[in-house]
């Protein structure tokens, strides 16, 4: 769609920018020493491993025989956008230099991390065999409520008590700091990390516009019918596969632009966001509907 930038007046240097957070899910990404290149150029493979358990010693024979199974299972990648923006030279040069100077860092910070972190949240929300639970939360304490029984559901599936992560939306997550009491400094202290997730990027599944056919020119993302608002997650961060095999984020100047006078902003991500199929105790969500 055409560039709407409005030309800066000659004695005006300010840009009005959209406030927006960084992304809130960068703690999510994996090692990526434990995944490697499938045989087809779109799927990466990780292993999953499991061992038998004891037996009876017997002191003639001795041990049992034990066994372990080390497979290793093929994900095909889940994520390919990108966007190129082009601003005239003229453009630029009339809105002092800002168009083009600051078109690059508000793409990443009001496209680009936003969409990250809603497509992280809703493809782990629909991920099977994850523990769900739903309903409304009212108030501080019934969402401490909600973090102790999701807290001792994971203790009991035998999911570690370290780097589990806690997201939350800012209404549920600031009213229990609030608090500021003993049970609700304990229980916030027991997670790893702690993070405030807008609304706006926390839904259960989203819609991608695909920025080419009849009201989604646009690009980004949307809620979907189908999905609904998360009150709060709870991560185990080695139960998530979160890796982006291919970034490219590059500028082409007017001058070697064959088309337009005009600088061009280009960026792509591929990647993948997923769970280990043994793992997935450590994922809890709680949702609205």
């Amino acid at each position: 769609m055409p560039n709407t930038i409005a030309l800066a007046k000659n004695y005006t240097s300010l840009l009005d920018e959209v406030y927006r957070n960084a992304s809130v899910t960068a703690d999510l990404t994996s090692d990526p020493a434990m995944s490697r290149a499938g045989a087809n150029a779109n799927e990466i493979i990780y292993p999953q491993i499991s061992v038998t358990g004891l037996g009876d010693y017997d002191r003639n024979s001795g041990y049992t025989t034990g066994a372990v199974d080390l497979k290793w299972q093929t994900v095909s990648f889940n994520y390919d956008r990108g966007t190129k923006i082009s601003v005239d030279v003229m453009d630029n040069e009339e809105s002092r230099n800002l168009a083009f100077g600051m078109a690059g860092a508000t793409l990443m910070r009001d496209k680009v991390a936003p969409e990250a972190d809603a497509f992280t949240f809703a493809t782990i929300s629909g991920i099977d065999g994850i523990t769900k639970t739903t309903g409304t939360i009212a108030g501080p304490q019934q969402f401490l409520e909600a973090l102790l029984t999701a807290w001792s559901e994971m203790d009991e599936d035998e999911v570690p008590q370290e780097q589990r992560m806690l997201y939350a939306t800012a209404t549920l997550l600031n009213s229990v700091m609030s608090l500021d009491t003993t049970k609700s400094r304990e229980i916030l202290a027991k997670f790893a990390v702690k993070k405030v997730v807008p609304q706006a990027r926390f839904y259960t599944a989203i819609d991608m516009m695909d920025g080419k056919t009849a009201g989604e020119e646009l690009g980004h993302y949307k809620k979907s019918d189908a999905g609904a608002d998360i009150n709060f997650m709870i991560l185990h961060k080695p139960a998530i596969i979160k890796f982006d095999k291919h970034t490219a984020s590059n500028i082409i100047p007017a001058a070697s632009n064959p088309d337009a006078d005009a600088d061009i902003i280009k960026y792509r991500k591929y990647g993948l966001v997923d769970a280990y199929k043994n793992k997935r105790a450590g994922i809890y969500v709680s949702s609205k509907a």
